[in-house]
């Protein structure tokens, strides 16, 4: 059992309607008492840690400091081997990412990359990747395939995933992506590509459990809207709950598949229409925005964070972590740019990283809040104030992560493996 007392203590609450998806709470001296890895309480010092007299706690003193939910990281891509840093310097002297895409690079290059690596290669780098997520603060992601497309090798990222989840605290929640790319060997043959995605690879990643979500690129020069709607309802059909990268690039009518397919979440939007917000809430997908992608593609164009805020939708950010653009595990990075180009307050941007970030991936009744009954999945920060995470950029401000209610980064250095805790 433990005790956390003498906190800033900062929390997105639950919404009980569409008024107050935004609500929080901020409790100052607060405390939290967790009871087999459970929040059981939260709340003023005084009354937590009078009710908490009688039985033995752990005890940590936070020393006045701030304490926030574990970030929910929604849209991940770890599941890779090697870096594309050298296509970062095409880009750098006027390259396009279609352009590198076209000429075989980009999501192509990582496939024939990965297929070559080994199992215990990919599960090396995959847990380099989840130590220096849980160093930001982010203690649950959701973990994307799509650089095998291939049977055996989407396969084989799925079950690099699944190894992954069992070794580290992370809770991983995995999205089978099939739909990333037209493969080399299939690009004169793209509906043959498809019918392998739905006849061969769904079947099979939902016979060995493999996939909670199922995803597709829609974009231009990738998945069509028809080819994604298409790809989306095998796999909910066959049991896989749909997401969707939609209108990153161009109005590619990515919501309007999302909407029709009922998707968990639509994410990137950059170039979604405005006359579909309504909708988007209607159907209840979650609009997950990425600015680091928009930053680290150089683009003019940022996800519509603001408007659909006004509009009603519970915006979500996520890193968007890959090896093409956007190479960055840190959570408190993406709060800076979406503060300063999605134009969100601090207090918006830590519930977008983690109640709002929890439900685009329909974790939301167990993480992304310090409420009782969830998980005590929390970070202590060596800062005083939320508004301090998104302004003091560049550096890591993370003193403590604790899954579960256990220690498990401090300091800059992991604490334990915690494999035994999910």
């Amino acid at each position: 059992m433990l005790l956390i007392k003498n906190a800033r203590i900062f929390t997105p609450l639950s919404a009980s309607g569409r008024g107050d998806l935004w609500r929080t709470a901020t409790y100052a001296p607060g405390a939290m008492r967790v009871e087999n890895g459970l929040i059981r309480a939260i709340g003023e010092e005084r009354d937590i840690v009078a009710a908490a007299r009688g039985s033995e706690y752990e005890t940590v003193d936070a020393q006045g400091l701030l304490v926030t939910p574990g970030f929910v990281d929604c849209h991940t891509h770890p599941l890779f081997y090697q870096h594309r840093a050298a296509e970062f310097e095409l880009r750098i002297k006027g390259a396009s990412y279609e352009e590198i895409s076209k000429a075989g690079g980009g999501i192509r290059f990582s496939v024939r990359d990965l297929r070559q690596a080994s199992e215990e290669a990919l599960l090396h780098v995959l847990l380099a990747r989840l130590d220096s997520f849980l160093a930001h603060g982010t203690t649950t992601i959701e973990a994307k395939s799509g650089y095998g497309l291939s049977v055996e090798s989407e396969l084989k990222s799925l079950t690099v995933l699944q190894q992954g989840a069992s070794r580290h605290a992370m809770d991983i929640v995995p999205t089978f992506l099939g739909a990333h790319e037209i493969p080399d060997e299939y690009r004169d043959k793209r509906e043959a590509y498809i019918r392998l995605l739905v006849e061969e690879m769904i079947p099979q990643v939902v016979e060995q459990k493999l996939a909670r979500f199922i995803d597709v690129f829609c974009e231009q020069h990738v998945f069509s809207a028809r080819e994604s709607v298409q790809v989306l309802l095998a796999g909910k059909e066959a049991g896989l709950i749909p997401k969707i990268h939609a209108d990153q690039l161009h109005s590619s009518g990515g919501a309007e598949v999302a909407i029709e397919v009922g998707a968990a979440s639509a994410d990137h939007l950059e170039h979604a229409p405005a006359a579909l917000d309504e909708a988007l809430l209607r159907t209840g997908v979650v609009p997950v925005m990425l600015p680091g992608a928009d930053f680290f593609l150089a683009s003019p164009v940022y996800g519509p964070a603001r408007r659909m805020i006004a509009a009603g939708l519970a915006v979500a950010i996520a890193t968007d972590f890959n090896p093409g653009t956007c190479m960055c595990e840190s959570m408190p990075m993406m709060l800076t740019l979406a503060a300063l180009h999605l134009k969100m307050t601090p207090g918006e941007c830590i519930v977008a990283s983690t109640l709002h970030a929890a439900r685009a991936i329909a974790m939301d009744h167990l993480v992304g809040s310090l409420e009782p009954g969830k998980q005590a999945d929390f970070i202590l920060w060596n800062a005083e104030a939320e508004s301090e995470i998104p302004y003091h950029f560049g550096v890591n401000l993370v003193q403590q992560v604790f899954k579960k209610g256990v220690s498990v980064h401090e300091n800059g250095k992991m604490t334990t493996l915690a494999g035994g805790l999910c």
